[in-house]
């Protein structure tokens, strides 16, 4: 999703979703426009003062960790942030630890990386790549997960979302957290008014993209400044159109980015990037916007927003909390349309993993691998859970229950985000690899050419050969 790391095996775990034909079209697509209420169950906000026992209604048992102290880190911001935070509130509740959460920058590894020079690392760290588990492998930085958390992980999560987590056949990630990188969000008026339907193929979402835009809004938002949404488009269009095993092989660069392939998906990606109609505020526009503002310019003004639709997963869903849209009703989603034989599902995910092995940094990790702590945070919207455990009732409305449902469904047939699995000088620095690099394409989609050759040798460079 945002930074990632070395990755020069084949790893032997599927990851990047492609939820399969038949689960994209049937129970990711089943009522995804449904209109959802405000669910507040679910969640256990009960506490064990003291921990060391699984207390009444909890799935989980932790220690007591009466003044221990421990340090989090991770990426996230804003809402996001918020509500993790009150998952480790309920964590110091019920062990009576304290735990402090630690701001990190982009790319996580290298902030790690000072932070480990300077004698002071986070105890664990939330890493959004399999790429940035095997670093921080390499370099002697992770720690493997011990016997509690791993039998939390192998209750809760199937085998794919566990082996993500491997490195050397060793436990050292739990996917808290995942996302599923296939949805087109719409503001709902804006397609009444323009008479527009749910498209399922690209030729359908260029046609209702046309529709939009005669009824005198911008088709689409996109958050050019962040160089990774533009990576999450090329890997939709990709993988549908490419097909699973071509997908794999770019991904870990068997095939070079040169490939036809490559061409056909950036050709295609240009009928929408390079009509400048159709991107509000032209590239230049689309290139100063980062995602959060690309989400919520598609939710404000009334039925003439800046833009009728947005590409990205499920955790939009926190910034369009930030207007006035409820989702389900006013901001409503579809599957990303296929552009070959299947529609794609992409998917991203962050990871706990423990740098300071200790009592309450394992406690954590267990915490974290348990349906409790999933549920606070899926209760409050914006996240979506890999955890099986999880009563999917807890999701605040029947959009986001619908995704997780999905994902769950899925099991172990998923494609992970090819991004994630490049080497973090490729897919994951900004202003630097692929970022870089289809950001100079959305400002000039003509030259596909030398968007590949671009693309092929800082991959060339990245991948060691």
């Amino acid at each position: 999703m945002r930074t990632s790391s070395t990755i020069r095996t084949r790893r032997t775990v599927k990851r990047a979703t492609r939820i399969s034909a038949t689960l994209a079209a049937g129970a990711l697509a089943l009522s995804l426009t449904a209109c959802g209420g405000d669910d507040d169950n679910g969640g256990d906000d009960g506490g064990d003062k003291g921990g060391g026992s699984k207390q009444p209604g909890a799935s989980v048992t932790l220690p007591k960790l009466d003044g221990e102290s421990l340090e989090v880190a991770a990426v996230w911001t804003g809402t996001e942030q918020k509500n993790f935070k009150k998952v480790l509130a309920e964590f110091e509740k019920r062990t009576g630890a304290k735990v402090t959460f630690v701001p990190a920058q982009d790319p996580i590894i290298n902030f790690l990386g000072s932070k480990i020079a300077g004698g002071a690392p986070p105890d664990v760290a939330m890493l959004p790549q399999p790429g940035a588990i095997k670093q921080a492998v390499d370099k002697g930085w992770a720690k493997p997960l011990g016997a509690e958390a791993t039998k939390e992980l192998g209750e809760n999560y199937s085998p794919g979302w566990q082996d993500i987590g491997k490195v050397g056949g060793k436990q050292y990630g739990v996917y808290y957290k995942a996302a599923n990188k296939s949805l087109i969000w719409y503001n709902a008026k804006v397609f009444e008014n323009a008479g527009a339907a749910e498209p399922k193929t690209w030729d359908e979402l260029l046609n209702t993209a046309q529709m939009v835009y005669d009824s005198g809004v911008t088709p689409f938002s996109v958050g050019g400044a962040d160089g990774w949404t533009l990576t999450d488009w090329f890997e939709n269009v990709y993988l549908s159109q490419a097909g699973p095993e071509k997908y794999d092989q770019l991904a870990q660069h068997e095939i070079k980015w040169t490939d036809p392939s490559v061409k056909e998906a950036l050709t295609t990606l240009a009928e929408i990037w390079g009509k400048k109609d159709f991107v509000a505020g032209g590239a230049s526009g689309a290139l100063q916007t980062e995602f959060p503002a690309s989400v919520t310019q598609t939710f404000t003004g009334g039925d003439q927003p800046k833009a009728g639709m947005v590409y990205e997963g499920d955790f939009a869903q926190v910034n369009i909390g930030e207007t006035k849209a409820k989702v389900g009703t006013d901001a409503k989603v579809f599957p990303f349309p296929a552009v070959g034989d299947t529609a794609p599902v992409v998917s991203g995910g962050d990871a706990a993993v423990v740098l300071e092995d200790s009592k309450a940094a394992q406690a954590l990790a267990t915490w974290l691998a348990s349906p409790d702590a999933a549920a606070i945070q899926a209760k409050l919207g914006g996240f979506l859970s890999p955890n099986k455990s999880i009563d999917s009732s807890v999701y605040p409305n029947e959009v986001q229950k619908k995704i997780a449902d999905a994902l769950i469904a899925a099991g172990d047939d998923f494609r992970f985000d090819m991004s994630d699995q490049a080497p973090q000088a490729f897919g994951g620095t900004p202003g630097k690899g692929e970022w870089k690099t289809l950001q100079d394409f959305l400002k000039n989609p003509k030259d596909v050419a030398g968007a590949q050759a671009k693309l092929e040798a800082d991959a060339a460079a990245a991948y060691g050969g």
